[in-house]
């Protein structure tokens, strides 16, 4: 066969291959060829006929095969000539160079597939002499390594591990952005090869450790492949990279072998990687994490997830020797931290709580807390309470003072509105109680202090009760019963904090804030800092202060006020401070202004003066001293616009009457019915009842008084109002009226059934008016 081939079927049959018309013709030598090849003891001796062929009838300009089947074929014979002939094709690297250069780009998907098997084979038959070509297969195949046909893609990231691993290693570079591509690819294939080729790269390439910084992030990013055998492939070349690494540079690493000593603090969950993989990623650090910092930041949301992935893993790895990189680390987390992709932000403070794991305090705390020197922003302080949440206890302690005096300062707690800054102001918080626990009971006021200032920006439910569950945790690390107990050990130094500028509070004003917090969430505790308490709202309610802050004020005092058994008057100490409470704080904001908001005030100064007698604490010893003063605003308040103000001041009158009314002289009397006459024609029934209700008491006061007699011409007046009132719509204001006449019939009765009589045929209900003239019967004939 041999003999039979070579002499008389080669070189026609190759002829045949090269320029036969009929495609049929062309497939039958191929497949003679093929055989002859296959069988024959010297396939060598074929080389100088059949390459030049195969060439022309592959390579342009001369032509390409039209026959995409004819084509592979062509293909496959070179892949056999590789097969039988090995280091003899060395000469003819050339020719099957620019042979594969056209077929990688071939159109037919099988055809670039057998082409790259066809790339390996002939870099693995002839590798003393393959470098020198191998540069000229780069680009083809770059070229193809983004393929729709993911078996394309596989069969090229191959190929280029062979073509390089046995020719030109400088071509790493021309073709690492392609593969750190293919590590986002879909399809789990692609990225086991990309992994399997850098594996093999970092074992076996002959100039690997010039190119250890690029590879090695490539390796590495495998880690967190979601497929678990790409991830389990990535762990076990990297282990076996690191072992090979220790035993080539086991003299460096003698010492470090002989006496290395595990952390004691490690983070839960990881393993802790061998010593050449550690001193591996510690020596290229330098050079991996400029690019990798500026990947964290790409517009390309898959390249910023799998860098903050990678720089986990890298920090992981290289352990204390993060420390002369934490500038760069630090301004990359700060941003990253701030990402709108939750993944990103997640593995950020990952890497952050290696910082602390790894990095000393002195140094990580000092660079982070600079930077709240210049712009606190909510990054610095997720990157802070991640720090703190990675560092042991005991390596934390002796800066525990120096955090908490940080946190706590209004250029920190009250720099932003923010509820996101917010809450990684209370995630700090929270990572300190964490970490030191019994220790927190040096900077407690300080941490109050934060998380006041936390409750008091207006913001969700949620985070009040984040803020609550957390002074509850630092409650219990003190062995405290509750938060109320945090209150009552530092309330006078919280309310000594919070008034220190309240002489220039104004509506804007972060203090306004705390100080509705501090009063109103301490619960009973407030009591016991009456003193404070009361000095603020002196200081803060003037007629002259921002009116919006008073209002703020007056609405926090009316809360109080409506439960001070559990509130301010919880230790009985309230009753002595209700002469500055009247005097000084009510009764000059009761005092009419212009504008709604001035009316607002009064409002809620109504509001506080009624909480006041409802909860008894004003007693009629003390309405007597303050009723001269109060009673003339009060009665002008009936006027106001509001109708919670105008109802609050009828009953508040109505007390008034009762405790001092028969100490009235004439024109308090005056002043008093004919104000709250006017309110039976109010809008709101709540107020008519309360005027009627009110008159009542106005008859039965006047009934015993001195000025009765000076009075008649008064109380025949009211009579005729009443008496049109008795035909209101509604027909509980009628029943309050009848009731109001018949009090007031026994002042003047023969007056008003002179009335009754006068208007009777008038009246709609007339019912009423007999009514009341068979009561004023029946008391006459009582009498």
């Amino acid at each position: 066969l041999q003999e039979v081939f070579a002499a008389r079927l080669l070189r026609p049959l190759s002829r045949c291959l090269a320029g036969d018309a009929a495609e049929r013709c062309r497939e039958l030598a191929l497949e003679l060829l093929r055989h002859g090849l296959s069988h024959g003891e010297r396939p060598c001796e074929a080389l100088p006929v059949l390459l030049p062929a195969l060439a022309q009838r592959l390579c342009p300009p001369q032509g390409v095969e039209p026959s995409e089947e004819l084509r592979l074929g062509l293909v496959q014979l070179l892949s056999l000539l590789l097969q039988r002939c090995g280091a003899s094709m060395a000469p003819y690297l050339g020719d099957i160079a620019r042979i594969l250069q056209a077929t990688l780009l071939d159109h037919y998907a099988e055809v670039r597939r057998e082409s790259c098997r066809c790339a390996m084979a002939c870099a693995r038959a002839v590798p003393e002499h393959f470098h020198m070509q191998s540069e000229s297969l780069i680009k083809p195949l770059m070229q193809t390594i983004s393929h729709q046909h993911y078996r394309v893609r596989v069969d090229v990231i191959q190929a280029t591990g062979a073509v390089i691993q046995f020719g030109n290693g400088k071509s790493v570079d021309d073709v690492l952005s392609h593969l750190a591509q293919r590590l986002f690819d879909e399809i789990p294939k692609v990225r086991h090869a990309v992994t399997t080729v850098i594996g093999e790269w970092l074992l076996h390439l002959r100039d690997r450790y010039s190119y250890f910084h690029k590879l090695i992030p490539l390796l590495l990013g495998s880690f967190t492949d979601e497929i678990p055998e790409n991830t389990k492939l990535a762990w076990t070349y990297w282990e076996k990279i690191g072992l090979q690494w220790e035993k080539e540079n086991e003299e460096d690493l003698k010492d470090k072998m002989d006496f290395s000593v595990s952390p004691s603090h490690y983070p839960k969950g990881e393993t802790r990687p061998g010593l050449g993989c550690r001193e591996l990623v510690s020596r290229n650090l330098s050079k991996i994490l400029p690019g990798l910092c500026h990947d964290i930041t790409d517009w390309v949301e898959g390249t910023r997830i799998k860098a903050s992935q990678l720089l986990y893993t890298l920090l992981l790895h290289a352990e204390d020797h993060i420390t002369q990189h934490m500038e760069l680390l630090l301004r990359t987390l700060y941003q990253a931290c701030l990402d709108e992709e939750s993944e990103v932000v997640k593995n950020s403070v990952k890497a952050a709580e290696l910082i602390g794991t790894f990095v000393s305090p002195k140094v990580s705390l000092k660079l982070i807390t600079s930077a709240f020197g210049q712009t606190p922003k909510a990054s610095c302080v997720m990157v802070l309470a991640a720090v703190i949440r990675g560092s042991p206890k005991e390596i934390l302690q002796p800066h525990v003072t120096q955090l908490g005096n940080t946190l706590s300062q209004a250029g920190v707690c009250q720099r932003s509105e923010e509820v996101f800054y917010m809450e990684q102001l209370l995630y700090c918080v929270q990572a300190l109680i964490e970490v030191c626990q019994e220790d927190c009971k040096e900077i407690s006021l300080q941490l109050m202090k934060v998380l006041v200032t936390i409750m008091a920006i207006p913001s969700s439910q949620d985070l009040k009760e984040k803020v609550e569950k957390t002074m509850s945790s630092l409650a219990e690390v003190q062995q405290l019963e509750s938060f109320h107990c945090l209150y009552k050990q530092h309330i006078i130094q919280l309310m000594e904090w919070v008034s220190v500028s309240c002489e220039g509070w104004t509506c804007y004003s972060p203090e306004v804030l705390q100080f509705e917090v501090i009063t109103t969430h301490s619960g009973p505790v407030v009591g016991e800092a009456l003193e404070d308490f009361i000095l603020v709202l002196k200081t803060c309610l003037q007629p002259n202060r921002d009116p919006q802050m008073r209002l703020k004020l007056f609405t926090v005092l009316s809360q109080l006020l409506q439960k001070a058994g559990e509130t301010i008057n919880s230790q009985g100490l309230f009753p002595s401070y209700l002469e500055t409470v009247i005097k000084d704080i009510l009764a000059p904001n009761l005092q009419w202004h212009a504008g709604r908001t001035a009316a607002a005030i009064r409002a809620t100064a109504v509001l506080c003066l009624w909480a006041l007698i409802h909860c008894e604490m004003l007693s009629p010893k003390e309405i007597l001293k303050v009723k001269d003063e109060l009673m003339p605003q009060i009665i002008a308040s009936m006027d106001e616009d509001s109708k919670i103000t105008r109802l609050m001041a009828c009953r508040i009158v109505d007390v008034f009457l009762k405790v001092s009314g028969r100490q009235f002289d004439a024109d308090q009397f005056k002043n008093t019915y004919t104000e709250v006459l006017k309110r039976l024609d109010d809008a709101s029934c709540d107020v008519r009842l309360a005027a009627a209700h009110t008159l009542a008491n106005w008859f039965k006061c006047l009934k015993d008084s001195d000025v009765k007699s000076s009075m008649e011409g008064h109380v025949e007046f009211l009579y005729q109002e009443l008496l049109i009132h008795l035909d209101d719509p509604d027909e509980n204001l009628q029943k309050a009226v009848l009731e109001v006449l018949k009090e007031g019939s026994i002042l003047y009765p023969d007056l008003l059934v002179r009335e009754i009589e006068g208007v009777v045929h008038k009246h709609q209900t007339p019912i009423y008016c007999n009514q009341l003239l068979h009561h004023i019967q029946s008391a006459k004939e009582s009498a």
